[in-house]
């Protein structure tokens, strides 16, 4: 949770309104192994996020150790499949069907 939890508030203070999980973090799992997600660029400011969560190099390996999962802009095209990544997330990797994900109001992380 800490590591979700420091991408959101990174996110949040670059002006990122909502970010979507998937991965073993939204399903039935006692304990996730790590999480998976995108975020929405809108109203983004590039001069304000953190420039790992915009490296994608060496199989994702500075937002695994930094913030313990990756995220991706869900408007990027995913390259396997040519969805974007907020299509490719809501796709169960082993039946090909729909499936859900969770969405996160990050202008609403002050509120706990």
């Amino acid at each position: 949770m800490a590591g979700l939890r420091a991408a959101l508030d990174a996110l949040n203070a670059a002006g990122c309104e909502t970010a979507y999980v998937d991965g073993s973090f939204v399903t039935a799992k006692e304990v996730p192994g790590d999480y998976d997600g995108c975020w929405d660029i809108k109203n983004v400011d590039p001069t304000r996020l953190d420039p790992v969560l915009l490296t994608f190099d060496a199989g994702r390996v500075a937002q695994k150790a930094k913030y313990l999962g990756e995220l991706f802009p869900a408007s990027t095209t995913e390259t396997a499949t040519g969805r974007t990544f907020l299509e490719f997330q809501q796709i169960d990797k082993d039946t090909g069907d729909a499936k859900g994900i969770v969405a996160l109001d990050l202008r609403r992380l002050g509120d706990d």
